[in-house]
């Protein structure tokens, strides 16, 4: 059996409906906010792929879309690094980028993320993440599309992994003795 129908020994911290309803605000959004030009959205691989999905869905205009690939954790741990291991297959130079991320914490990955993206001169980017969690409260002003806030707890469902299982879940969770 898949981990979809099983929570434990994770207590749920964002209900599917929650995230659903969410996600259909979120695409009316950015439908009113980016609505001229080309527009690419990018996720962050891996975990941002089951976001990204629904989020497109909801937004109601044309978009192209591509993916990156970082790493910075290793088994459930930061290791302090990013590192680029999948680049983008199509340029972004004068198109509006939509940067889609699972969840932004410390911000190391995404500032890694907005420089590196800022070099191939789009048009603007802006950043759209399902989840940010209270470490580092500057980082919230990169966000423009944020869809909770969640505490400083390892949180697993929606995409977001541990030791690549759970990603299936229809909802957020963590642990139960972390909550």
């Amino acid at each position: 059996m898949g981990t979809r129908g099983r929570t434990e020994p994770f207590d749920i911290l964002i209900s599917e409906k929650a995230i659903q309803e969410r996600i259909v605000a979120l695409g009316a959004e950015i439908d009113r906010d980016l609505k001229d030009g080309d527009l690419v959205v990018v996720g962050v691989l891996k975990g941002s792929f089951v976001f990204m999905a629904d989020l497109i869905r909801a937004i109601k205009r044309p978009v192209s879309c591509d993916f990156i690939r970082v790493a910075s954790y290793d088994h459930d741990h930061s290791t302090g690094v990013v590192r680029l291991e999948f680049d983008l297959t199509q340029p972004i130079a004068d198109k509006s980028v939509l940067l889609i991320e699972d969840i932004v914490d410390t911000g190391r990955t995404l500032r890694f993320l907005l420089k590196y993206l800022q070099a191939k001169r789009p048009a603007r980017i802006r950043v759209a993440s399902l989840l940010y969690k209270e470490i580092n409260p500057e980082v919230r002003g990169f966000i423009d599309y944020c869809g909770f806030t969640v505490p400083d707890k390892y949180v697993v469902g929606y995409g977001l992994d541990s030791e690549g299982l759970y990603r299936s879940l229809p909802h957020i969770g963590c642990r139960a003795e972390e909550r």
